[in-house]
């Protein structure tokens, strides 16, 4: 078996001397990998031969399937190409360097997982520090062999290991090649700068600033993977990690990066992912009404909006059942409602007090009827609101209370009373977020109560006519007021779960008291189904739904946020209550905001409550040529003349091309017809992201072309980038701002057709 194709203009680096060891190694790599993978399979049908089993069980066998499942999807992924390259130590030590780790049956060490210590000087190397190395080797797989390599060396001894120089690095011929829809791995071509920051603890906030090129994303991702393998404290059991993009075209191309790097289960999300109603949100068109909403203060309105819903009757509540009659003071409702769980939603806390109610209102009527033995006067009866203690019927003793199953009838009648339900559902009805946000803005006494600190000005301009016209400046009241409630559906699903699992217990107390009754076996077996552990364990295993969790409610140990210079304080608020620990990864560039960012990264986090703020800054563009870069800097430096822009390292050799808007398909088929891979991406005022003229559809290669607005390409990066008439981008920091971003996204070819 030969892993290398080295055709072509790679015949020199064919050369046997060059390549014999890694040839060697690669044929150990492959019969180790063959066999983990039937070790695995094997496995793995065994575990799903198992016995599903419930409740912990059951989920320690899906862990154990879905643990073995990853590890074959990426042993299956990359075969041999899971080696990124190889580095010689001045000791002498060849160590190969791979997606993940990899040992041999006799225990000999075949690949060091890239994000192990043993690994770090494979990318934090340069001839200023050589880490101990002698020399560096990067490999470039194409469908699974080796068509190109890379060798770096660090010391005059290094020549003598059999290098292959090359005029190009392995970094810089990886910039110059084409974009795919998705982002290619780029773990291989990690330059020292970036691999210190993935590599820096997680403690605190880390702020990632650097403009258009540097790597932020490439960053964000790859630290995302080395924080999961190298920290027990970000561990799935302790919350793991979120990364938050700013939109869906940029999940979508980043989505395959972190799989590649070995991991499956991080959450990826946007904000608007995070509540319900984020699909169907539109811009806020009010600037006024925009700025107030940004307010963190915005989102502290949400507390007293509900606890309006929580506070006791001002008199008593008179309880009527068939048992007799009782008043429930005023004292009691306190004492109820003080049942709700400190920090549950309004909604889930229902459950509780609701049963804290019931319990209240079958002690007061035992007492009244003197049922009760330790009955004692209830000091805060409140009985001059109704006059005398309500009458009790004669009869009442006939239904002997004094035993168990009396006295779960009358909790039974509670729970259907019409009269106490009514009134608990006064004191804590159910709430929808939808309807506390909607409130604010259509009732002026209610915002100015939950919101003090705005002028009878601002509030008149936050009330609009469709209350639930939502809008993105909407987003993190809505996610405040979803996290405060929880779902309003909760207690009736629970009350379902609760009324099928009485049922089949009951169900099943019949059929073992049928089989112990007639059962005629001369041992009488079924006898020991009276013994009360084993009735316990039969009677427990009832049908069990699983909870319907949200997967972006945290607590998350580590947040990872892209493109963070776009948040609100407000929007920062909602990341920050999912994450108790405030461990986060910030990348952000702030000449790119498109609302303005004149203040720093740490008064802006200070503010918003982070601490312990470390910032780590990238100045080298990698991926923008400097023909392009000649053109864009100027438009930022108008409008931004401190703006972070950084230094291309490379040209393209082809300029920026102008012309009029008529020329747009005559340009993108030439270029079709004159590349067969790569993406083009045309950027106009106003795309959503989709396609936006349908004669695109028709166009050969059509899936080459995308259409997006400033904002959607945010993130992202192309071949061939085409600005509609920028212009029209709009005027100050949000205009420039946007043809800035739009001329950056391009790595080859930038063309602007007006």
């Amino acid at each position: 078996m030969q892993a290398f194709d080295l055709a072509g203009r790679h015949d020199a680096k064919a050369d046997p001397a060059l390549i014999a060891d890694d040839e060697r190694h690669f044929v150990a790599i492959a019969q180790s990998l063959e066999e983990q993978v039937a070790e695995l399979n094997e496995q793995l049908d065994d575990v799903r031969r198992r016995p599903g089993g419930h409740g912990q069980e059951a989920m320690d066998r899906d862990l154990e399937v879905h643990r073995i499942g990853a590890q074959l999807r990426m042993l299956r992924r990359f075969s041999l190409d899971l080696c990124l390259g190889r580095t010689v130590a001045d000791s002498g030590d060849t160590i190969y360097i791979g997606r993940l780790g990899l040992t041999a049956s006799d225990g000999t060490r075949l690949l060091v997982d890239w994000r192990s210590p043993a690994a770090e000087p494979f990318f934090a190397a340069t001839h200023g520090d050589p880490r101990g190395l002698l020399s560096r080797r990067r490999y470039r797989w194409t469908n699974g062999r080796i068509t190109d390599y890379w060798d770096e060396v660090f010391t005059a001894e290094g020549l003598e290991g059999h290098a292959a120089l090359d005029d190009q690095s392995a970094f810089i011929a990886t910039l110059g090649s084409s974009r795919s829809p998705q982002m290619r791995d780029v773990l291989g071509t990690i330059q020292a700068d970036q691999d210190a920051i993935v590599r820096a603890s997680s403690r605190g906030a880390l702020v990632v600033d650097g403009g258009p090129g540097t790597g932020k994303t490439v960053v964000a991702l790859h630290r995302t993977a080395y924080l999961l393998y190298s920290d027990p404290r970000l561990s799935e059991s302790r919350g793991g990690v979120l990364f938050v993009g700013p939109h869906e075209p940029y999940l979508s191309y980043v989505g395959d990066v972190l799989p590649s790097l070995g991991e499956e289960g991080v959450r990826t999300t946007t904000l608007r992912r995070m509540v319900p109603e984020g699909s169907a949100l539109v811009p806020e068109k009010d600037a006024e009404v925009a700025r107030l909403k940004a307010d963190a203060r915005m989102v502290t309105a949400i507390e007293p909006a509900v606890a309006l819903y929580e506070e006791p009757p001002s008199r008593p509540t008179l309880v009527e059942t068939p048992y007799g009659d009782a008043v429930i003071s005023i004292s009691d409702w306190a004492e109820a409602l003080s049942a709700a769980e400190e920090g549950a939603p309004h909604n889930d806390a229902r459950d509780q007090v609701w049963e804290a109610l019931v319990r209240i209102a079958t002690d007061r009527i035992r007492q009244n009827t003197g049922d009760d033995p330790d009955r004692t006067a209830d000091p805060d009866a409140d009985l001059d609101e109704w006059g005398d203690e309500p009458e009790q019927e004669e009869e009442f003793d006939a239904y002997g209370l004094h035993d168990e199953d009396s006295v779960d009838a009358l909790h039974a009648a509670l729970e259907t009373n019409p009269g106490l339900l009514d009134a608990f559902g006064q004191v804590w009805p159910r709430l929808s977020p939808a309807d506390i946000v909607g409130d604010l803005w259509e009732v002026p006494a209610f915002l100015r109560m939950c919101a003090p600190w705005l002028t009878p000005e601002e509030i008149k301009a936050l009330q609009r006519d469709d209350a639930r016209a939502w809008t993105d400046a909407d987003l993190p009241l809505l996610d405040a007021a979803h996290r405060r409630l929880g779902d309003p559906d909760a207690s009736r699903r629970r009350s379902r779960k609760k009324a099928a699992a009485a049922a089949d217990r009951k169900a099943k107390a019949e059929v073992i008291s049928d089989l112990i009754s007639h059962d005629d076996s001369d041992m009488k077996v079924m006898s020991m189904l009276r013994g009360q552990d084993l009735r316990t364990a039969l009677l427990d295993d009832a049908v069990r739904e699983p909870d319907e969790l949200d997967p972006y409610a945290g607590p998350f140990a580590h947040i990872v946020v892209d493109e963070a210079q776009e948040l609100t304080d407000a929007e920062w608020q909602m990341l920050i209550s999912r994450c108790p620990s405030r461990s986060m990864t910030i990348v952000g560039d702030r000449a790119q905001a498109r609302h303005g960012f004149t203040e720093s990264w740490e008064e802006r986090l200070q503010r918003v409550g982070l601490d312990r703020i470390e910032m780590a800054g990238l100045s080298i563009n990698y991926r923008t040529p400097e023909e392009v870069m000649v053109e864009a800097e100027p438009v930022i430096r108008a409008a931004l003349p401190d703006a972070n822009v950084p230094t291309s390292i490379r040209a393209s050799g082809i300029p920026v091309v102008r012309g009029d808007l008529a020329d747009l398909d005559e340009m993108l088929a030439t270029w079709l017809a004159e590349h067969e891979e790569g993406i083009a991406c045309v950027i106009a005022a106003g795309a959503t992201g989709r396609d936006q003229d349908r004669r695109d559809q028709d166009r050969r290669d059509d899936d080459r072309v995308r259409h997006l607005s400033p904002e959607h390409a945010k993130g992202l990066e192309f071949d061939l980038v085409v600005l509609i008439d920028p212009d029209a981008y709009g005027t100050g920091i949000e205009g420039a701002v946007d043809r800035y971003v739009a001329m950056t996204r391009a790595t080859q070819q930038l063309a602007i057709l007006t």
